[in-house]
């Protein structure tokens, strides 16, 4: 008796079984390669850092900081200059020289790891120079073995608030800003189309975007009240900057929905995914290879990463560059939302609402009682 084959849509769910765990494999492969190509082995290039020193030092200090690349120097006049400059987070740390004793200056609100580096190199440094003079030395008084053995003094310029130890908080937040926007942008992607094309139709939608930043960007600054980080932050501020990283987020989002359908909301989906980590929230963008500095800082999460921690922990940074990005982003996403709002179908389709609500008239007018 023959075998008998299977039957059509068995065969059917069978091919799309396979498709769906073989894009499932590859998506895991490219992701896999990708979180662990930007962070596995994150290594510092030119971290910026200050310089206070003698000029008859100066070269042996800043030889022995960019001997392997990890630090680019800036000279300061005076130990006081070089806090200005961290404080404007123009370099996330420093050393001064000038005293008996080097002094380090840290930023650890700028990234732990930048902080942890400056003190890691800084203690060897010393600890060389300490056994450098102890073998010159062939006798050593109790006061000298003291001052040797003093721990040079840390001086951490803006810290991490107690409720941010790890200063992970960033991270989460642009993820949930990311992830909720992707969201809104494929629902709104759903609900605007059943309506006519008009430009009332675009205004709608961009409104639309609009009300949700706010809204998202309210709902993150009141969450982040409840485990005590930003509370001293200006709200207004905070307020105006997470509701425009929410906007450039939806609205180019939102754009490429309306370009390409339903695939352009990979675009969300690629901030949270892909964005999220090369952002700086959890690792430093010196930290990251080439390609993953630059892509980050011209992303909405990158650029919204850093207005938020400037805004938060270095009020005297400018952010300018960073508003801008995310500017770009809302701007360019809502210009394409209304425009493709306002061309006429090129079907000349009745919307769904519209065909529902003439469905709707046509059953009223065959249910009217006939007048007699």
């Amino acid at each position: 008796m023959a075998e008998q084959q299977p039957a059509e849509p068995v065969l059917r769910f069978r091919r799309f079984a396979l498709a769906v765990c073989v894009i499932g494999v590859l998506v895991q492969l490219g992701l896999t390669a990708y979180y662990l190509g930007m962070g596995h082995k994150a290594q510092p290039h030119d971290v910026p850092v200050g310089l206070v020193s003698p000029a008859a030092e100066r070269a042996a200090v800043a030889g022995l900081l960019t001997e392997r690349g990890y630090f680019k120097v800036t000279d300061y006049a005076t130990a006081d200059d070089l806090e200005i400059a961290i404080k404007r987070r123009d370099v996330y740390g420093g050393v001064d020289i000038t005293g008996a004793q080097p002094h380090l200056y840290v930023a650890s609100a700028a990234g732990p790891a930048a902080a942890n580096l400056l003190r890691t190199t800084f203690t060897t440094v010393v600890q060389q120079q300490t056994a450098s003079t102890l073998a010159a030395l062939k006798s050593i008084s109790i006061a000298q073995a003291r001052a040797l053995n003093t721990p040079p003094p840390i001086t951490d310029v803006v810290p991490l608030p107690d409720d941010d130890v790890n200063g992970v908080s960033l991270g989460f937040l642009t993820q949930a800003l990311a992830l909720g926007g992707t969201i809104a942008s494929m629902g709104l992607g759903r609900l605007i189309p059943r309506t006519r094309r008009s430009w009332r139709r675009g205004i709608a939608h961009v409104s639309t975007l609009a009300v949700y930043a706010v809204a998202s960007a309210a709902v993150v600054l009141w969450s982040m009240g409840w485990f005590g980080v930003g509370v001293t932050a200006d709200r207004g501020e905070m307020l105006a900057i997470f509701s425009l990283i929410s906007l450039a987020i939806t609205a180019s989002t939102a754009g490429a929905v309306a370009l390409f359908g339903a695939p352009g909301a990979v675009v969300g989906a690629l901030y949270f995914t892909l964005g999220t980590v090369i952002s700086g929230a959890s690792i430093l963008p010196e930290f990251l290879p080439d390609f993953g500095r630059v892509l980050g800082a011209n992303l909405p999460t990158g650029a919204g990463v850093q207005a938020v921690r400037d805004n938060l922990y270095f009020p005297a940074a400018a952010i300018d560059g960073h508003l801008t990005v995310l500017a770009l982003y809302a701007g360019i996403g809502a210009l394409v939302v209304l425009v493709t709002n306002m061309l006429p179908n090129r079907r000349n389709r009745t919307s769904e609402v519209d065909l529902d609500l003439e469905h709707r008239l046509e059953g009223s007018e065959r249910r009217e009682p006939v007048q007699l």
